[in-house]
C-alpha cells in the first residue's frame, strides 16, 4: 500500500506542476514616435476590443530609432510606429523591420501608401501644404511649391528647420521628380525667402503668419485644424487669420505622406502585432485618425472629418512614398548646403 501511494504522488507531482504553469496574457509592445495623445483613443480602442495589453513607449524620433537599432534582436518592441515615410524606410533599410503577409492590410491600404516586400505600412495620410495670411497674401498669388522660390516672397516665409522629417520628405520629393540640382537650387532659393531662421513646429508657422511675423507659411493640415477646433479662443482667433492653399493642383498635386508602422525583426508577439496593424486599417480605426487626429484615413471608404472636409477637394501627388524614402540621405546634403538649419 505504501509503495502505491508513493508510486501514485510521484505520477501526480508533474501533473500539478504543470497545472501551475500561469497562461501568459496576450500583449504587444510598441515603440512609438507619435505624440501619445494622437494615439492612446487608438490603443484604448484596441484593447477594449481585442483583450490584448498594449504597453507603449513613446519618443522622439532619432532617440527611439536608435534604441530599436542598438536593442537589436533583443528589442522588446514589436512594433515600430512613427510619423513620416522617411522613417519607415530608414528602418527598413537598417535591418529593424520584417516583411508581413496580410489579405487585409493589401485590400485596405493603397498599393502606393505601403511597402511593395510588406514591411511598412501607411495608417493615415497627411498633406503638407501653403498657408497665407489673408490680410497680405491672396490666394491668386499662390501656384506651387517651386513658386515660393521667386524673388517676390524674398523675406515672407516661415518654415521648420531641416531636421524636420516632414520637410525632409517634401524636399526627397521634390529630387525624385525634378532631380538632385533643381532641388538644391530651390532648397536656396527658400533659405533667401526666409521671414526668420527656422524655428518651432509646424504649429508655431501657422501662428507666426497670424501674428504677421511672415506671410507664408509650410505645415501639415492637421495642425490647421486642431487650431480650428481648440477649446482655445486665442488659437481659433489666429487660425481665422490664416488660410490654406493646395499647391500644384495644376500639376503633380499636394505632397502627401503617412504615418505609419512596420513589425520589428525580432517581434515577440507577431501575431498580435499583425491583429493591430489590421485593427487600424479598419473603419472603427480610420474613422478615429479622421475625427480624433484630423488627419486622411487610407482607407477610401472612410470619410474624413468634418473641419478638414471645409478645406475642399484637392489633388494629391500619387508618387509611390517608397520613392521619397530613398532619396532621404540626399535631402540632409542639400540642406546644408543650401544653409537651411
Amino acid at each position: 500500500m505504501r509503495r502505491a501511494i508513493l508510486a501514485l504522488t510521484a505520477l501526480a507531482v508533474p501533473v500539478c506542476a504543470a497545472l501551475a504553469v500561469p497562461v501568459r496574457a496576450a500583449e504587444l509592445n510598441i515603440y512609438s514616435t507619435r505624440q501619445e495623445h494622437l494615439i492612446r483613443p487608438l490603443l484604448d480602442a484596441f484593447g477594449a476590443e481585442s483583450g490584448i495589453k498594449v504597453n507603449l513607449v513613446s519618443g522622439g524620433e532619432d532617440a527611439l530609432f536608435e534604441r530599436l537599432r542598438a536593442e537589436g534582436a533583443n528589442s522588446p518592441a514589436d512594433l515600430f510606429l512613427t510619423v513620416d515615410v522617411g522613417r519607415l524606410v530608414r528602418a527598413k533599410q537598417a535591418g529593424m523591420l520584417q516583411p508581413l503577409k496580410s489579405a487585409v492590410l493589401e485590400t485596405a491600404i493603397p498599393a502606393e501608401l505601403r511597402d511593395s516586400e510588406g514591411e511598412w505600412f501607411g495608417l493615415s495620410v497627411r498633406a503638407r501644404v501653403i498657408f497665407y495670411a489673408k490680410d497680405k497674401v491672396k490666394a491668386d498669388e499662390l501656384s506651387t511649391y517651386a513658386a515660393l522660390a521667386e524673388p517676390k516672397w524674398k523675406g515672407r516665409i516661415c518654415v521648420r528647420s531641416s531636421s524636420s522629417v516632414y520637410n525632409q520628405s517634401l524636399l526627397a520629393a521634390m529630387i525624385a521628380t525634378s532631380g538632385a540640382a533643381a532641388a538644391e537650387t530651390w532648397a536656396k532659393a527658400m533659405v533667401a525667402n526666409f521671414a526668420r531662421p527656422p524655428q518651432g513646429g509646424d504649429r508655431d508657422q501657422i501662428l507666426a503668419a497670424a501674428a504677421g511675423a511672415c506671410d507664408i507659411a509650410l505645415a501639415n493640415t492637421y495642425y490647421y485644424a486642431g487650431l480650428l477646433q481648440s477649446q482655445k479662443a486665442e488659437d481659433r482667433q489666429a487660425a481665422a487669420k490664416v488660410a490654406l492653399f493646395w499647391p500644384d493642383q495644376q500639376g503633380r498635386g499636394a505632397h502627401v505622406n503617412v504615418s505609419g508602422a512596420g513589425v520589428t525583426k525580432g517581434a515577440r508577439n507577431k501575431a498580435e502585432a499583425q491583429r493591430f496593424l489590421e485593427f487600424l486599417s479598419g473603419d472603427k480605426a480610420q474613422r478615429l485618425y479622421a475625427e480624433a487626429v484630423y488627419e486622411f484615413p487610407v482607407r477610401r471608404s472612410v470619410a474624413i472629418s468634418g473641419v478638414v472636409a471645409d478645406f475642399g477637394a484637392f489633388k494629391s501627388d500619387t508618387l509611390s512614398l517608397a520613392e521619397i524614402g530613398k532619396h532621404q540621405a540626399e535631402t540632409l546634403r542639400i540642406f546644408d548646403r543650401a544653409g537651411w538649419r
